[in-house]
């Protein structure tokens, strides 16, 4: 049975990881997902501080010193993208860079004080440490995960519009910016709540690893949301887990590879855009394809040059395919009943069935359509290169085609 201390943790880093990749997922669609690791970083001079100032180890002064240091941090970035020729990726690196420097110094000097700092367990926030939490910190850590949490489920609908089209939403009289900072202090907010239980190096994963996790799965923002938070429940809980059952490691790190795990099963399992999926998508794409140069080949050598049938010598050189692949795919195509074989006393021979007749028509009339399409209208063709050219009827006007059907 699961002790009492254990399972309040694992239900406050469950909750934890939910909201981190329900916000996370506005973060990544926003393109600031580095944006909350240089926050995670800058908010460690913050926690620091806050323990200097009270004296002692309060979970609550000490994350609200680093959501200061951490705003104070990507103030500064915004001011050096502002203000000086610096982009992007500098600012973020030299804002984390030094940032995360001066927290090193002084988490130095407290563990050098007769304070106790060590024993405080504040140099857990950088690997983080689930275990170290008491049921207090875990309420307030499930209080602002779950504030976040509403928060996005009531500002559903001007989130989406923000994220995806922040001008047409300014135009349409939304407080585009007011809602974009919103956005930014759920993030920091998270971000910070974080901090306990993934750490200042690892906090981003947290925020960043269901999001993309989540995204091989879909297209939809809601569908998205909600993978995420799913996701980010089960990182945070086994992440939290496998730290509390004997590894003697470090939640952050624990957290961080259960969500590689999570992020390595989408990218290679997602049914659309997983990398098997696609691998199979490209397999029937190039076989499709094969098919009809086939059906092309033996159109052209039985129909157009009068002859009974066509050898693999003539299909070989007319098809322009390797003899391995033309054999499977003529097996292929006679299970399909489109090709009948001709056994002849010194070679075989194909022609094709009245099924295969019908099909080749069809084939060489959806190349023939294609090229004409793509040579007047060049432009378009980055939206159907990778189309199956069968399927033009579905894929173009009516009226485009009767115009291409009468030239």
């Amino acid at each position: 049975m699961i002790p009492y201390n254990t399972s309040i943790v694992l239900a406050g880093t469950s909750l934890l990881g939910a909201a981190s990749g329900l916000i996370g997922t506005f973060a990544l669609l926003r393109r600031r997902a580095l944006l909350g690791d240089t926050l995670a970083h800058a908010a460690l001079p913050g926690l620091c501080l806050g323990f200097l100032l009270w004296g002692d180890r309060s979970l609550p002064v000490m994350l609200a010193g680093g959501l200061l240091s951490g705003v104070a941090g990507i103030g500064v970035v915004a001011g050096l993208r502002r203000f000086t020729r610096i982009k992007d990726d500098a600012a973020l690196g030299i804002v984390l860079s030094v940032f995360f420097g001066g927290g090193l110094a002084l988490l130095k000097y407290i563990q050098t004080q007769s304070v106790g700092g060590s024993r405080a367990g504040i140099d857990h926030y950088i690997f983080g440490s689930a275990a170290g939490m008491i049921a207090a910190d875990v309420k307030l850590i499930a209080a602002v995960a779950l504030v976040g949490m509403v928060a996005v489920v009531l500002l559903y609908k001007e989130f989406r519009l923000v994220t995806f089209d922040a001008a047409f939403a300014r135009v349409q009289g939304w407080p585009a910016l007011r809602l974009d900072f919103l956005i930014m202090l759920l993030v920091s907010v998270t971000v910070i709540i974080a901090l306990p239980a993934a750490g200042v190096v690892l906090t981003a994963a947290l925020l960043i690893l269901p999001a993309t996790a989540a995204r091989f799965w879909t297209d939809r923002l809601g569908v998205m949301l909600a993978l995420s938070a799913v996701f980010g429940a089960i990182i945070g809980t086994a992440g939290t887990f496998v730290s509390a059952t004997g590894s003697r490691l470090p939640t952050g790190p624990t957290i961080v590879l259960s969500g590689a795990v999570v992020f390595l099963s989408a990218m290679l399992f997602a049914r659309r855009r997983g990398l098997i999926a696609k691998a199979l998508a490209e397999h029937r794409s190039r076989r499709r394809i094969d098919e009809q140069k086939l059906l092309i080949a033996v159109g052209a050598i039985t129909v157009e040059r009068e002859m009974p049938s066509c050898t693999l010598a003539s299909l070989l050189s007319q098809a322009s395919l390797p003899a391995g692949r033309l054999r499977a795919l003529l097996r292929r195509a006679e299970t399909e009943g489109l090709l009948r074989r001709l056994d002849l006393q010194d070679s075989e021979s194909w022609r094709l069935t009245d099924a295969g007749l019908r099909r080749a028509a069809a084939v060489a009339r959806a190349h023939r359509l294609w090229r004409m399409f793509l040579t007047e209208y060049p432009e378009s063709v980055s939206l159907f290169s990778d189309l199956d050219v069968e399927k033009i009827d579905e894929l173009l006007p009516s009226e485009v085609l009767a115009e291409l059907e009468n030239r």
